[in-house]
C-alpha cells in the first residue's frame, strides 16, 4: 500500500505514547513533531501538515485528555478523526442524472491510467447498477489511445463510439451522444485526451466538450506516485473545469501517498475512487475513515468483509466452515478456497487490512510471492482424487511422486503439506471458538497486540454465536418434522 512508510512512522510514534504510564506536555510535543515529520516525508502538502498538526495539538492538549484515562488511546483517536476529516470524512457517491444518460467525463494527464480507469468504472457500473454504458473515444492525439480503449472495452463487453483520429474531438462527442440516446445507454463515459503537462490547447478542448454535454461528473484521474505534482495537477484542472471528483490510481505502487491526503484539503473536491491493482475489478470506493484506519495500522475490516462478500460463494463458505469444524477439510476445499482468496487481490494487501497487520513483523517473515500459489496448485493437481480427499494418505513415497509430477523440490512438497496440516488444525480451533491456534501461528502474539487480539476474539465469539444459532434452527426443524 502507498502509506507503508507513513504507517510505520505513525505506529512507532503512537507506540511510544502507549508505553508511557503518564503522558506529559513534553511527550505530546515530541509526538506532534514525529507526526509532522512523518506527514512531510509522505509528501503531504506543507500547509496541510501545518493545519493538521495544529488541530491535533489543540484537541490533545486539553487537561481532560492528558490527565484522563488512557491518554495515549485518546490521542490515537484524535489523530484518526483528524485524518478522516482531512481526507473528506465520508465516501462521496457518483452523481447521477435525472434522465439517462448520465455523462461521465474522464480527464487527466498522460500516463495516469485514464483509459484503464474508464474501463474499471464501466465494469463497476455494470456489476452494481446493471448499467448499459457506452464509451466515447475522444482522444485523437495519442496514437494508441483508441485501440487501447477498444481493447479495454472488449474485456468487459462495452461498446465504443469512435470516428478515428481525423475528426474534431468535440464533434466526436456530439455524434457519440446522439448514438447513446438512440441506443438508450444509461451511462456515457468520455475518454478525453491527456498531455504530459497542462496546456491551454488541452484545456480549451476539454472546456468545449464540457460546454457541449454538461457532464454530471468530471473525474480527474491522478497517478498517486506523482506526489506533490498530483496536488498541482488537481488544482490546475479544477481551476479550468471545476472537476467534481478525483480517482487516485497506482495506490498500491511504491509511493509515499501524500497526494491522497492533500487533494481534498487543497481543492475541496472529493476522492471518489482508488485503483489498487491492474485487474478490471481493482477499483474501490474511497472511504476516508477506512483509509485513516489503514494509515494508522488499525486495519480495514469493512473493506475486507466487502471484498470477501463480493468474491466468496456464501453456500460454499458455509460448507467449508462446517468441514473445518468437523476436520474433514481436504485438498479440494483448499484449492477452491485458494482460488477465491486470489480473486480478492494480492495476499499481502488482504493481510494488511487485518487490525495491526500493516508493518507487523510476523507478516514480514511470510513469503508472499504470487508464484507460490501456482506452485501449490501444481502440487495439489499432481495428487490422485483419493489423495485430495484424504490428506492423511501422504506418506514419503507419495510425496516423492508429487514432487516429480509437479516439478517442485521434495522440500517444497513437504513444506506445503506441513502448512496445510497446521492450517487445518488451526482453523478447527478457530471455528470452535478457541483462539490459541491463531496465537501459535503468530508465535504466541496476536496481530496488532491488544487491538488485534480483541478483533480476533470478537470474530471467535461471533462464530460461536452463529454455531449456536444453527444448532437451535436445526432443533426447531427436527421438532416440526
Amino acid at each position: 500500500m502507498a502509506f507503508e512508510g507513513l504507517t510505520e512512522r505513525l505506529q512507532k510514534a503512537m507506540e511510544k505514547l502507549r508505553r508511557k504510564p503518564k503522558v506529559t506536555e513534553a511527550d505530546l510535543r515530541e509526538t506532534m513533531r514525529e507526526i509532522r515529520l512523518a506527514l512531510l516525508e509522505a509528501d503531504v502538502n506543507f500547509a496541510v501538515v501545518k493545519d493538521f498538526v495544529k488541530k491535533v495539538r489543540e484537541q490533545a492538549a486539553g487537561t481532560e485528555v492528558l490527565k484522563g484515562l488512557n491518554p495515549a488511546q485518546q490521542i490515537v483517536k484524535i489523530v484518526n478523526d483528524q485524518l478522516t476529516e482531512l481526507m473528506g470524512e465520508e465516501a462521496v457517491p457518483l452523481n447521477k442524472a435525472a434522465h439517462i444518460p448520465t455523462v461521465i467525463m474522464m480527464v487527466g494527464l498522460q500516463g495516469a491510467g485514464k483509459t484503464t480507469t474508464a474501463g474499471k468504472l464501466a465494469l463497476r457500473l455494470k456489476n452494481e447498477n446493471h448499467a448499459r454504458p457506452l464509451f466515447i473515444a475522444a482522444d485523437v492525439y495519442r496514437p494508441a489511445a483508441i485501440p487501447q480503449l477498444q481493447q479495454v472495452a472488449a474485456q468487459i463487453d462495452v461498446p465504443v463510439f469512435e470516428k478515428g483520429t481525423d475528426e474534431d474531438p468535440v464533434e466526436i462527442v456530439r455524434q457519440g451522444m446522439e448514438v447513446a440516446k438512440q441506443n438508450h445507454n444509461d451511462y456515457v463515459i468520455i475518454d478525453t485526451a491527456g498531455r504530459l503537462q497542462i496546456d491551454e490547447q488541452l484545456m480549451d478542448e476539454l472546456a468545449n466538450i464540457k460546454e457541449l454535454v454538461h457532464p454530471d461528473e468530471i473525474l480527474l484521474v491522478i497517478d498517486a506516485m506523482t506526489g506533490q505534482n498530483a496536488v498541482n495537477t488537481a488544482q490546475g484542472f479544477d481551476d479550468k473545469l471545476d472537476i467534481t471528483g478525483v480517482v487516485l490510481t497506482k495506490l498500491d505502487g511504491d509511493t509515499r501517498g501524500g497526494a491522497a491526503m492533500s487533494i481534498r484539503a487543497v481543492t475541496g473536491k472529493p476522492i471518489k475512487f482508488v485503483g489498487e491493482g491492474e485487474k478490471m475489478e481493482d477499483l474501490d470506493v474511497f472511504h476516508p475513515d477506512r483509509m485513516a484506519s489503514r494509515i494508522l495500522g488499525m486495519g480495514d475490516m469493512m473493506t475486507l468483509i466487502e471484498k470477501a462478500q463480493k468474491n466468496f460463494d456464501e453456500e460454499q463458505a458455509r460448507e467449508t466452515m462446517d468441514k473445518m469444524r468437523e476436520n474433514t477439510f481436504d485438498y479440494n476445499d483448499f484449492l477452491a478456497q485458494m482460488d477465491q482468496v486470489t480473486k480478492m487481490g494480492p495476499l499481502e494487501n488482504i493481510l494488511k487490512m487485518m487490525p495491526g497487520m500493516a508493518n507487523n513483523p510476523a507478516l514480514k517473515n511470510v513469503n508472499l510471492d504470487p508464484k507460490q500459489f501456482a506452485h501449490i496448485r501444481a502440487i495439489v493437481l499432481s495428487m490422485t482424487p483419493e489423495e485430495r480427499e484424504n490428506p492423511d494418505l501422504m506418506n514419503p513415497s507419495r510425496r516423492r511422486r508429487l514432487a516429480a509430477g509437479s516439478g517442485r523440490p521434495i522440500v517444497e512438497v513437504n513444506r506445503m503439506i506441513k502448512q496445510f496440516n497446521q492450517m487445518r488444525k488451526m482453523m478447527k480451533q478457530v471455528t470452535n471458538g478457541n483462539m490459541s491456534g491463531m496465537q501459535n501461528l503468530f508465535g504466541g502474539q496476536m496481530p496488532g497486540g491488544k487491538m488485534g487480539q480483541m478483533a480476533m476474539n470478537r470474530m471467535a465469539r461471533k462464530m460461536k454465536k452463529d454455531k449456536a444459532k444453527r444448532i437451535k434452527k436445526l432443533r426447531k426443524l427436527r421438532k416440526k418434522h
